[in-house]
């Protein structure tokens, strides 16, 4: 088998959450271009169909703040395709502020949509995996949930339960030759990246204590998305890929 061979995912389907922006959209694009079905899901119809057009792939508007909305997009997605693939939850807020006087509102829907949705989701989407004898599950998390970082607290709680969770997850679902990673960007420069991380005095700091000396891009962080999806990665499992520009090894 040559190396052409390990990496694509043609003929595969992948439902993947935050789709309408960011990393999400940019991860669509590449499963697309790589021969994938994407389901691509979010809040905003106009975003999905702005995505969809170029890429020709299938879209569910869903909040999956509630739990609801997790089982209504899990259902969406089971009826457009009997079978998915590859699981890309992507979806996430940053609702930063001092832990001081950080609200019980802004907490709960950040552990909600960063957390608890992934959850929801895989435990929706893995029994059809578990017959099928093979799948892919990855968790777009964050350096924050490995490392500290002010302001963060609720933000710093989701990524880290979501890193537990992957490992857990994988526990449970290596027997059945499913994998199961997350993928731990630094700052990407996104639309929520560039609103918190604009001001020079909030990124010089974070920029001088990486090595690398930057922030990362979308593409950057889909295409290890790809890898994890590919045959390529089938021993890489319960794995926090840091992506970071050395951040966390300093």
């Amino acid at each position: 088998m040559g190396w052409e061979d390990r990496f694509p995912i043609a003929g595969k389907t992948a439902l993947v959450t935050g789709a309408s922006s960011g990393i999400g959209a940019e991860i669509v694009r590449v499963f697309t271009q790589a021969g994938a079905r994407v389901i691509a899901s979010g809040q905003s119809q106009e975003r999905l169909q702005a995505i969809a057009t170029p890429t020709e792939c299938d879209t569910i508007v869903a909040d999956i703040a509630s739990a609801e909305g997790c089982e209504r997009l899990a259902t969406g997605a089971l009826d457009l395709s009997s079978r998915i693939d590859i699981l890309v939850n992507s979806a996430g807020v940053a609702l930063v502020g001092s832990v001081l006087d950080y609200s019980v509102d802004n907490w709960d829907r950040t552990l909600a949509i960063n957390l608890r949705a992934p959850f929801l989701l895989a435990r929706a989407l893995a029994p059809q995996m578990i017959a099928a004898k093979a799948g892919k599950i990855i968790n777009i998390s964050s350096q924050t949930g490995v490392i500290a970082l002010a302001d963060h607290a609720a933000y710093a709680a989701s990524k880290g339960g979501l890193n537990a969770l992957t490992k857990s997850l994988m526990t449970e679902l290596a027997p059945h030759t499913i994998q199961v990673n997350a993928i731990c960007p630094t700052v990407v420069m996104t639309e929520m990246g560039l609103e918190i991380w604009s001001p020079p005095e909030k990124s010089g700091p974070m920029i001088s204590a990486t090595p690398l000396g930057r922030f990362g891009e979308p593409v950057e962080i889909a295409d290890m998305a790809l890898y994890l999806a590919s045959p390529a990665s089938d021993l890489v499992n319960g794995a926090l890929m840091m992506i970071e520009g050395g951040y966390s090894s300093v």
